[in-house]
């Protein structure tokens, strides 16, 4: 997008944005739950002083305390713990291709809205070059008729189609109204004129290759999402897995204490322990084989919707140059229509003033309904072509970050 004005409101949709902006608090989230899961490989630390006094019959008070810091580490034998890691590793990169996602296509939706605003002005400049031309058409009517040339028909059939043009531009000015607004909503700013240049201003890429490789359709972030998403639950099928077999635990303590069993000392002494345990589910076998059963299921799904993903990339990108192309053909057409249609007009004209043929005042109106319509559909045809390379940006993953 090359334009100055465009790449400005880009920029301030990328800042400003309340869609980006959550997408991007997602992302903070997953970022923090993968911490959490890398830190499960290190060992849990934890204080736990206690004090007391005790006085027996009538006796001086004894003080005691116990200073210990405990220590408990599971040595990942099976792989719970890693998979649970890498299962949060592929939730914060699926989470960060969902922003991607957003980006994109806030980025298109902003060029979309940006390339219709202009070409409505177009539209508009069109219809209302065009109503000034009728008007003098209609003075020409009156003239004619006052000359015996044409009926009142003639005259009044000219009229209404000049009121047409006149509605119809009402109509546009609503139109650029209404896509103003949508367009300030995504700037998240209060509904404003929006800046912009022109039509004919734009400038496309004149080669558009239709040879896309597998590699640039990997950059979509709804494949990398789905991807990802498939790589997570392959991770849970193995956490689940891993529940059918023992947690190996090392506790330890260490730290100072002045009780050793029923003796108090005084000053307090140094205490260390050690201890390992093993743990066995013996009665969530059940528990256990359904939750591995549901994981392999979301396996399973995922791997369709990945491949589902990878064909709908394909097709967006086939469709966008296929609109391209389209486009671009309509275009070297519908000049030649408007050359001709420009023609029409003006012979009709000539020939219904200088009264030397057959030619009547519906001829004359025909070919400018005709030559407007026309000049209307070019319009729309060169925001096709906008609109594809759009689409093209979008059907390929945005650009980077």
């Amino acid at each position: 997008f090359t334009d100055p004005i465009l790449q400005g409101l880009i920029r301030q949709g990328l800042e400003n944005n309340s869609d980006l902006q959550s997408a991007m608090l997602q992302v903070e989230a997953a970022q923090a739950s993968f911490r959490a899961a890398q830190l499960a490989f290190l060992p849990s630390l934890n204080l736990a002083p206690q004090g007391g006094v005790s006085s027996f019959d009538g006796s001086k008070a004894t003080w005691t305390y116990n200073v210990p810091v405990t220590a408990s580490w599971e040595i990942d034998i099976f792989g719970r713990v890693l998979n649970s890691k890498r299962n949060a590793k592929a939730a914060l990169m699926q989470s960060r291709a969902y922003q991607q996602a957003v980006r994109t296509q806030l980025i298109a939706t902003i060029a979309n809205g940006y390339y219709t605003l202009l070409m409505l002005d177009k539209q508009l400049a069109i219809t209302e070059e065009t109503a000034l031309l009728w008007q003098q058409s209609v003075e020409t009517m009156k003239a004619m008729k006052e000359a015996a040339m044409v009926n009142e028909a003639g005259v009044v059939q000219s009229e209404a189609n000049y009121y047409m043009v006149l509605a119809s531009i009402s109509d546009l000015k609503n139109q650029i109204r209404e896509t103003e607004n949508a367009l300030s909503l995504l700037l998240r700013q209060a509904p404003q004129k929006i800046e912009r240049g022109k039509l004919e201003d734009q400038q496309l890429p004149t080669i558009l290759h239709t040879g896309v490789p597998v590699q640039l359709l990997s950059n979509r972030p709804d494949v990398k999402a789905a991807e990802m998403a498939l790589a997570g639950t392959y991770y849970n099928a193995n956490e689940a897995r891993a529940a059918f077999y023992p947690s190996i635990s090392i506790c330890g303590t260490y730290g100072w204490t002045n009780q050793a069993g029923n003796t108090i000392i005084n000053p307090g002494k140094m205490i260390a322990s050690a201890i390992g345990s093993l743990t066995q589910p013996l009665f969530y076998r059940g528990a256990n084989i359904a939750r591995l059963k549901i994981a392999k299921a979301q396996q399973a799904e995922a791997m369709l919707s990945f491949e589902q993903a990878i064909l709908n990339a394909g097709a967006d990108v086939s469709d966008a140059l296929s609109l391209y192309q389209s486009a671009e053909d309509k275009r070297i057409q519908r000049v030649k229509q408007i050359n001709s249609l420009e023609k029409s007009v003006e012979y009709t004209q000539e020939l219904l003033t200088l009264g030397t043929s057959n030619t009547n005042y519906l001829e004359v109106l025909t070919a400018q309904q005709s030559l407007l319509n026309a000049q209307l559909s070019g319009i729309s045809d060169e925001f096709q072509r906008l609109q594809a390379v759009v689409n093209l940006y979008h059907a390929l993953g945005g650009g980077t970050k």
